[in-house]
């Protein structure tokens, strides 16, 4: 997904170089440098700065849960160009830059890991004077904005395929432990308090798949996708947990012993409802650009 905004804004020079390696696998991973540490969804706040300077471009800043940037050869990096007090939006003067890390690791720039509760590979990444080509801006100057709002819906449509495929799989453990439990005779499938909750938590996500499908055509044929795949991303992420509450429930105690893997799995399905972008933030989003009502914050 982080190749979205490459794919949809890159030059032709960025495309030849670096997506036939990124398809055939020759590039590894790619890193996706957004989430600063006082800068969350409030995107447009970033304090990472890129100042020209002849053929090439110096940042410095720092960027927090970048997933996967120890093993990436590449980052997709959102920086400002133009500080904000200098601009008529908000939105405007930020730039998108893909830098190779093979080329700038110890060389101004650090990476870090960051520990968590979830096996995600996330990092802390410090850029101090690191010197980034021209040639990798994406985009043109100032208009990063726009060129990573691809990016984002393409990371939004990915993780929804994620909660969908761990929903499916919460929801084939349950069903498959409900019926060879047996408890007071019987298997406990066969009790609808067990049973409803695994049959709602499957209606959930076949509904969320279709929305995800949509959004994922879209994308697709190049056509306007936002409000599609922040539905999506809802859907699925709530999908996700509805399932893994009901796996939990139906493992019981035995849901918390590792070699069931549940506990693991349910652990990790809920950062699907806080990460890429919060629920409540795209409440927020269809409230004020789909539904037109005042913006909430």
């Amino acid at each position: 997904y982080t190749m979205g905004s490459v794919l949809r804004h890159g030059s032709p020079e960025q495309k030849q170089k670096y997506l036939p390696g990124i398809a055939s696998g020759a590039l590894r991973l790619q890193a996706f440098g957004v989430t600063e540490p006082t800068t969350g969804t409030d995107t447009t706040k970033l304090k990472t700065r890129a100042v020209r300077d002849g053929d090439h471009y110096v940042i410095t800043g720092q960027k927090v849960w970048t997933s996967r940037a120890l093993h990436s050869d590449l980052m997709l990096l959102l920086t400002r160009t133009t500080p904000l007090d200098q601009v008529k939006k908000k939105t405007e003067g930020l730039s998108v830059f893909l830098v190779d890390i093979r080329e700038c690791l110890g060389k101004g720039l650090e990476i870090r890991p960051l520990k968590a509760m979830i096996n995600h590979h996330a990092t802390e990444v410090f850029m101090d004077g690191m010197r980034v080509p021209a040639a990798n801006l994406v985009g043109g100057e100032g208009k990063g904005f726009r060129c990573i709002l691809d990016g984002m819906n393409a990371e939004r449509i990915l993780v929804s395929h994620e909660s969908i495929g761990d929903a499916r799989w919460f929801v084939r453990t349950a069903s498959k432990y409900a019926s060879e439990r047996i408890v007071f005779d019987r298997p406990i499938g066969q009790n609808q308090g067990i049973q409803f909750p695994i049959a709602r938590a499957y209606a959930s996500m076949q509904a969320a798949e279709m929305m995800l499908r949509k959004a994922a055509a879209l994308f697709q044929a190049g056509l306007p996708c936002g409000e599609d795949a922040n539905i999506a991303k809802l859907l699925a992420s709530e999908a996700s947990w509805e399932a893994a509450e009901a796996c939990m429930q139906t493992f019981g105690g035995f849901g918390y012993a590792r070699e069931y893997h549940v506990e693991r799995r349910w652990r990790e399905a809920r950062i699907s409802r806080i990460a890429p972008i919060s629920t409540n933030l795209v409440l927020a989003y269809i409230g004020e650009h789909v539904l037109d009502m005042p913006r909430s914050y």
